[in-house]
């Protein structure tokens, strides 16, 4: 493929024969400098703009993920082309799964020859504000807590630019003539509430409630008793707010809680949406058997997670993750495997399975397009590199899912009695019915 250069000296020729070099040559690329020279094809598809020179500065020092993904929160690197179609070309590195840029030593040699030629040696910059280290023991009640507050406390209405009028932070079902996110959401939290049998009069637990979207149906739907908990003020604050708007007040309780200190068990049914990933590999048994204590004989827990293949090393706690720094800290992604295996090792039965991986795609596309459709807003609200990490967040995590990379699954179990009695119906049909 040709490429243009515009000035024979220009800083964009030296990184972008750097950038060939470096991938293989494999990404059709188009770079604008600092120095407003540029190089590549003018029609290439990917089209990226290094603003400053001290973005090669931070991939000098974290030549991985990390230092791209401080690179595009600091405004040091924008995409001017399509950001899906981008991301998608850049998912070497983007979505590398060993993090790291493998290169021989003779790229290696042409990387500090660049590099002293552009000035980009130095001290390493200081990451973005947006980044998180997070210190104590890991899955502490303490340190969960600051992980929780990290992502979640950044305001409820950047969230609800974001997410839209359902405030439902997790996979939606797009089923058959479902055309909106708001539909898609109802549908979501419908299809928990109709897998765990909830009736009139019965006491249903949501772990994680988030912004209060599932105990709010339950109770309003189905004349629940709901308790919903969240390590999250500000989540728990607008909660609150809503319950009290729908006059479900007598129906529904918001606590700022740990799973592990709920009590006041026995519930008839228990729904975890979008929180397991938080809790980690280390700590399933603990969450898995929390749960099952807390829940009355032939009550049934639904468990919402994101998975990653089974052989695929997670990657949420490698130190250059972005995922990690700026997004989940702490979080873990197991395989659906691991997940039920825990489950089941508590003493539930598990009785249903189901995968909705498209789903999430199609869910993050529509969160990315709310982002975009509302910048001005997201940036006044947060910060331009809070904006940019969810931005790239929820689209590189689109194209994950769209990949196959990694999945969501719904596990249905049950307590089953003394004598082995579920409660259930013989038929799936009959189960969602």
């Amino acid at each position: 493929m040709r490429y243009v250069v515009t000035s024979r000296n220009a800083a964009a020729e030296s990184v972008y024969g750097l950038v060939r070099a470096v991938l293989g040559g494999e990404i059709p690329l188009r770079i604008r400098c600092w120095d407003g020279s540029e190089a590549g094809p003018p029609d290439a598809p990917v089209r990226l703009v290094l603003r400053r020179r001290r973005a090669l500065r931070r991939l000098v020092w974290a030549p991985n993920e990390l230092g791209i993904a401080r690179c595009f929160v600091s405004g040091d690197l924008d995409v001017e082309s399509d950001f899906f179609e981008s991301l998608s070309h850049l998912e070497r590195v983007v979505g590398s799964q060993s993090g790291t840029l493998d290169v021989d030593g003779a790229v290696k040699w042409d990387v500090i020859k660049t590099g002293l030629r552009l000035r980009a040696f130095g001290l390493p910059p200081k990451p973005p504000a947006e980044e998180i280290r997070l210190g104590g023991r890991l899955h502490s009640k303490r340190r969960d807590a600051e992980a929780i507050s990290h992502h979640y406390d950044v305001g409820n209405d950047f969230y609800a630019l974001v997410l839209g009028p359902s405030m439902t932070y997790s996979c939606a079902v797009w089923g058959e003539g479902v055309t909106s996110l708001e539909e898609a959401q109802t549908a979501k939290v419908d299809l928990v509430a109709r897998k765990l049998g909830l009736r009139e009069g019965m006491r249903v637990l949501d772990v994680g409630c988030g912004w209060g979207t599932f105990v709010i149906h339950a109770a309003r739907e189905y004349g629940a008793r709901a308790v919903g908990v969240t390590l999250s003020q500000a989540q728990a604050d607008f909660a609150r707010k809503r319950v009290a708007e729908e006059g479900l007040s007598d129906l529904v309780e918001i606590r700022v809680q740990d799973y592990r200190d709920v009590r006041d068990g026995p519930y008839d049914a228990i729904s975890s949406i979008g929180m397991a990933e938080h809790v980690g590999q280390s700590m399933l048994p603990t969450y898995a058997k929390a749960l099952y204590d807390l829940l009355k004989p032939e009550g049934r827990l639904l468990n919402h997670a994101i998975s990653r293949k089974a052989g695929v090393p997670g990657r949420t706690t490698d130190k250059t993750s972005f995922i990690n720094r700026y997004v989940f800290p702490d979080g873990e992604l197991e395989p659906v495997s691991v997940m039920a295996g825990a489950i089941e090792e508590a003493g539930f039965e598990i009785r249903d399975v189901e995968a909705l991986r498209e789903h999430y795609a199609l869910t993050l596309r529509a969160w990315v397009a709310n982002l975009e459709e509302h910048w001005q807003d997201a940036v006044r609200l947060t910060s331009e590199g809070r904006a940019r990490v969810w931005r790239l967040y929820m689209a590189a995590s689109a194209l994950t899912f769209e990949r196959g990379s990694i999945g969501v699954n719904q596990v249905l179990a049950v307590k089953t009695s003394d004598k082995g009695k579920s409660g259930f119906p013989r038929t799936r049909t009959a189960l969602l019915s």
